[in-house]
């Protein structure tokens, strides 16, 4: 098989490797790799800023968002040989802690958990590959050309689980949510909240292109402004925050109203300050029962919620959604910063 590798922590070390095809365990498929997803993640990864390689490994095969197709499968696992499906990014902890023993291995409290693709497993940036039967979500055939994207919407998924978690702690009836970020996170937030019968508002720093396209689309509004000025503007009662821009996040929770969630899922850069009033912030928080959670990663009843999201979304929205499908091949190009991106796949099945 053919597989993007890195050494973990050395910058510039990816390559496209020939390695020796897998060959499934007990209880495991094997799957035909179809696509994979680049996110920032992998770029990171790729910079040698973290990653873990399999124990005795030098090498970790990169890849996380995956997309595959089952070439052998065990008799008792519930799926057969043609099954569109993707693999479960994380692994509960060995120990485990309370919460991976309950299954929230999402909500990992020791952090010895795994990841397929970061941290002590290899992911599936990979022509084969194989994947416990118990960690493989099945998809609706008609997503195969689009079917690469449900990882980043469990993140998603996760994030409105959270928020309507929060809400149910008293009487809870949203009228209108505001995602800031228009990336793959951001947009598949927005069609959450669309599928949800909200007003759905979101605020990005792309003035034209297809950023904005592809929230009209949505029936969504789209901003380019201030976060303190649409937030004033629009009054949202949820907001999802996509960006990690420190100045979006405070500006956001400033702007919050009464009884407001404010849902964190992109990740800021460390070592930068920003002048805030933490003190009127507080208080706010305070007075106005205000709730801001982070979240990250996602657990099997996410995904299961992802994929019913992406079944019941227009295939031709979530198609434009991936706006550079690069060849295994030519995988440098995957890497490539374009002004119109909003997700990059690797094809993994040779061409024609």
């Amino acid at each position: 098989m053919q597989a993007l590798t890195v050494v973990p922590e050395q910058k510039n070390s990816l390559r496209l490797d020939t390695l020796p095809d897998p060959v499934p365990g007990e209880g495991e498929l094997l799957v035909d790799g179809l696509a994979v997803g680049i996110c920032g993640t992998d770029r990171e990864i790729v910079e040698g800023l973290y990653g873990t390689p399999r124990e005795g490994r030098e090498r970790l095969v990169i890849g996380h968002e995956s997309l595959g197709r089952v070439r052998q499968a065990p008799p008792a696992s519930g799926l057969v040989p043609g099954d569109l499906v993707v693999g479960v990014v994380r692994r509960p902890d060995p120990v485990p802690c309370g919460a991976c023993a309950h299954g929230w291995f999402d909500m990992c409290r020791n952090g010895r958990f795994t990841e397929r693709g970061i941290k002590g497993l290899d992911g599936y940036a990979a022509t084969s590959w194989t994947v416990e039967a118990d960690y493989a979500v099945r998809l609706d055939p008609s997503l195969e050309h689009v079917g690469v994207l449900l990882e980043p919407a469990t993140v998603v998924a996760k994030a409105w689980d959270q928020i309507e978690r929060i809400g149910a702690r008293s009487w809870f009836a949203p009228h209108s949510v505001l995602v800031t970020g228009a990336g793959p996170i951001g947009l598949l937030a927005a069609l959450l909240g669309r599928q949800r019968g909200l007003e759905v508002h979101v605020l990005d720093r792309a003035e034209s292109g297809v950023k904005p396209e592809l929230v009209r689309r949505l029936g969504a509004e789209y901003h380019h402004a201030d976060v303190e000025e649409v937030m004033t503007r629009v009054r949202p009662d949820l907001v999802i925050e996509a960006t990690g821009a420190a100045s979006v996040v405070f500006g956001a929770m400033a702007g919050m109203g009464p009884y407001g969630v404010l849902c964190l899922t992109g990740l800021s850069p460390a070592g930068r300050t920003l002048e805030v009033d933490a003190g009127y912030i507080n208080r706010d928080l305070v007075l106005d029962n205000s709730v801001v959670v982070g979240t990250v990663n996602a657990n099997l009843r996410h995904y299961a919620a992802a994929a019913a999201a992406l079944a019941e979304a227009d295939r031709g929205w979530l198609d434009a959604l991936i706006t550079r499908r690069v060849p295994l091949e030519s995988w440098e190009e995957a890497f490539e910063r374009h002004p119109d991106d909003v997700k990059t796949v690797v094809e993994l099945r040779p061409a024609g």
